[in-house]
C-alpha cells in the first residue's frame, strides 16, 4: 500500500509547502503551517464535488436586471446589517467569540425564515436536546424548523438536497468533516472543501445558507482566508461576555453596505434588537464627571451618539502608557502630540487611557475633537457640559476639519435632548436653522475655549 503523501498548509492564506516552516513565505504569518494529508484526485464520474448549473456566456444586455429577491428575518438589526433581508442563494458567514450568541442569533433567524418554507438547522457541536432547550428559551415553537445533529458534510448536503429546505444553517463549519479526506475537522483542507460544496449547493438550489465560524485569538475567523473570499457576506458578532450588549458588523457584503451595524441586548429570553442605540449608550453616562465627551458617529445610514471617556494620570513608570479601547491607538497618540505642540498641554509624564463606552468602535475621524476635549477635561479635572456635543476631525496643524453628514448627526443630537454642539466652521455653511445652538470652531484652541471658558 502506497504511503499517503503529506504537505504543510498555511492556515491564514493557504500556501502549501513540502516541509514545515515557522513563517509563511506568502503572508508572513508565524506558526500557521499545519500538516495535512494530500487527498487523491477524484475520478471523472465521481459524485464527490458539487458543481453549479452549467451556463453559457451571455451579453450584458441579456442578463436580467431585476432586483434580488430578499426574505426578511423579522430581526430588525440583522436585516439592517444584511442590507434589507436575506438574499436567496446567498451564503452568510458569521464569526464571533465563544459564548457571544452566534448560535442564538442564527437559530432565531432560521425560525423566522421557516415561515417561507422548511428550514434546516445543522448542529455539529450540540445534541438535539441541547438545541431544543435553547429553542424553548427563545420561545421558538415552529414545526417548520428541523434540527439535524451531524458532522459528516456529505450526509448533510445529501439530506439538504433531498429536503430542499427554504433556508439552511451550519453550526459550525469547523466541526464538519469529509471522512475520505483523512484530515481532522477544522483543518484548512477540510474547511476549504466543505465550504466549496456548501456554496455550490446554495447557488445551485438558491437556498440562503448561514455558516457559523469559530474565531482565533486574534479575532479572525479560523481556517483559510479563502473562506471569507468565497462567501457573499461576512458578519462579525462582537461584545464582551460580561456585558449585555452585542454589536453585529458586516466586514463584507455583496448585497449591501459594510458600514451598517446592528445592536443587540442579551437577555434571558435571547437576543433583543436595540432600536435606539444612542439612548442605550448614553443611559449610564455620568453628568458631572471630568474626562467625558459625547460625539456623533455615522454607521451606514444610522447616526449614533457615543460617549468618549479619557483618563489622564501621572505615570509611575519611566515611559508613559497610551491605552485605548474602541479607537485607534495611533490616532490617540497623534492627537496627544497636537495638544502638546499647539496648545501647550503637558502630557509627556502622564498615562493616557481612552475608551468608547458601550463596546462601540469609532473608526471615523469625526471623533477627534471629542477625544481631545475628553483628554483636556480629565487633565484639568473640569467636566464638559452634559448637553454639549463635540464633532470634528483634527489635523496635524491643530485645525478642525469638516465632517460629512453633519445634518444627520445634529438631528440625532437634537432628538436626544442636546442643546448645543461644537462643530467645524466649514460644516456650518448650508445648515438649516435648528433648536441646537451651533458653535463653529476652526482650531483646537477655539474649541477648548468654547468648552472650558465660562
Amino acid at each position: 500500500m502506497a504511503k499517503p503523501k503529506k504537505h504543510f498548509s498555511c492556515q491564514s492564506c493557504g500556501y502549501q509547502s513540502a516541509q514545515w516552516l515557522g513563517r509563511c513565505p506568502s503572508c508572513s504569518a508565524w506558526n500557521t503551517m499545519v500538516e495535512e494529508i494530500e487527498e487523491p484526485e477524484p475520478a471523472a464520474a465521481s459524485p464527490r464535488r458539487f458543481t453549479q448549473t452549467k451556463s453559457v456566456p451571455m451579453r450584458l444586455s441579456q442578463i436580467s436586471a431585476d432586483k434580488e429577491l430578499r426574505w426578511m428575518t423579522g430581526i430588525s438589526e440583522l436585516d439592517r446589517v444584511l442590507g434589507g433581508g436575506v438574499v436567496q442563494g446567498s451564503v452568510i458567514l458569521l464569526g464571533g467569540d465563544p459564548g457571544i450568541g452566534k448560535s442564538t442569533l442564527i437559530l432565531a433567524a432560521l425560525a423566522r425564515l421557516s415561515h417561507h418554507g422548511t428550514a434546516l438547522y445543522v448542529t455539529g457541536e450540540e445534541s438535539l436536546r441541547q438545541t431544543r432547550m435553547r429553542a424553548e428559551r427563545l420561545g421558538i415553537t415552529s414545526d417548520a424548523l428541523l434540527l439535524y445533529a451531524e458532522n459528516d458534510a456529505e450526509k448533510i448536503i445529501r439530506t439538504a438536497t433531498e429536503m430542499k429546505p427554504g433556508a439552511l444553517a451550519i453550526d459550525s463549519i469547523q466541526t464538519l468533516c469529509i471522512p475520505e479526506l483523512g484530515s481532522a475537522p477544522g483543518t484548512i483542507g477540510q474547511v476549504r472543501e466543505i465550504s466549496g460544496r456548501l456554496i455550490a449547493f446554495a447557488k445551485q438550489t438558491e437556498t440562503p445558507t448561514f455558516i457559523v465560524g469559530h474565531v482565533t485569538k486574534d479575532g479572525a475567523i479560523a481556517g483559510p482566508r479563502l473562506l471569507e473570499h468565497m462567501v457573499d457576506t461576512v458578519l462579525y458578532f462582537e461584545g464582551d461576555r460580561g456585558h449585555p450588549y452585542r454589536v453585529l458588523r458586516a466586514h463584507k457584503n455583496r448585497f449591501g453596505s459594510t458600514n451598517e451595524i446592528g445592536v443587540f441586548e442579551m437577555k434571558s429570553s435571547g437576543l433583543s434588537p436595540v432600536t435606539d442605540p444612542s439612548a442605550l449608550f448614553l443611559s449610564e453616562r455620568p453628568t458631572e464627571a471630568s474626562g467625558s465627551a459625547v460625539t456623533a458617529s455615522v454607521s451606514g445610514t444610522r447616526p449614533l451618539l457615543v460617549e468618549l471617556q479619557a483618563l489622564v494620570a501621572p505615570t509611575g513608570y519611566g515611559t508613559a502608557r497610551r491605552t485605548t479601547m474602541g479607537v485607534d491607538h495611533n490616532r490617540v497618540a497623534l492627537l496627544a502630540a497636537v495638544l502638546e505642540k499647539k496648545e501647550g498641554v503637558d502630557l509627556v509624564g502622564c498615562d493616557l487611557f481612552v475608551n468608547v463606552a458601550g463596546g462601540i468602535e469609532l473608526n471615523e475621524p469625526s471623533g477627534d475633537l471629542a477625544i481631545i476635549a475628553a483628554l483636556v477635561s480629565s487633565a484639568r479635572d473640569r467636566p464638559i457640559d452634559a448637553q454639549t456635543l463635540v464633532i470634528g476631525e483634527v489635523g496635524l496643524a491643530g485645525e478642525v476639519r469638516a465632517v460629512a453628514q453633519m445634518e444627520q448627526r445634529l438631528t440625532e443630537a437634537s432628538k436626544m435632548g442636546f442643546r448645543r454642539a461644537v462643530v467645524p466652521a466649514a460644516s456650518v455653511r448650508g445648515l438649516e436653522p435648528r433648536t441646537l445652538e451651533l458653535i463653529p470652531v476652526a482650531t483646537v484652541g477655539e474649541a477648548l475655549r468654547a468648552l472650558f471658558e465660562d
